[in-house]
């Protein structure tokens, strides 16, 4: 049986200040690149608007990955969703971290462009540390 949790917000939580930030090139693995990017959102449509400017940059359009999650608080619920993008449980490890950092009205991407050499379990590694990477600097 499955049942539906609803996370309250106790008005806690870190919010970022930008719209839109960027980390460029913060690891880089046997040729795979990773960048981790992320800003202010209170609604779907601002997801949408966030993601299409990321990619309007075509470097970031022709990606690899571009995995995401979003915390969103709204009527004092908080609201989540991710996104793997192909990189089977990368979204899971942002939420995650996004999570035990009480981020809300926020969305993280990160990026990679893969080098050619499979990096198998480390490749959450470098997930996980991109993403406490932007809740460090934010």
């Amino acid at each position: 049986m499955k049942t539906n949790q609803i996370k309250i917000d106790f008005n806690d939580g870190r919010e970022v200040s930008d719209d839109f930030i960027l980390f460029e090139n913060i690891i880089t693995d046997r040729g795979s690149r990773y960048s981790v990017s992320g800003g202010t959102v209170h609604k779907r449509e601002d997801v949408k608007k966030f993601l299409t400017r990321l990619k309007s940059n075509k470097k970031y359009a022709k990606a690899t990955h571009n995995t995401f999650a979003v915390r969103i608080s709204a009527d004092n619920k908080i609201f989540e969703t991710k996104s793997d993008d192909g990189e089977t449980g990368a979204g899971n490890v942002i939420l995650r971290i996004l999570q035990k950092e009480n981020m809300i009205n926020v969305v993280v991407v990160v990026t990679r462009w893969f080098g050619g050499i499979k990096l198998q379990n480390d490749r959450y590694k470098h997930v996980q540390d991109a993403t406490r990477y932007f809740c460090k600097k934010v």
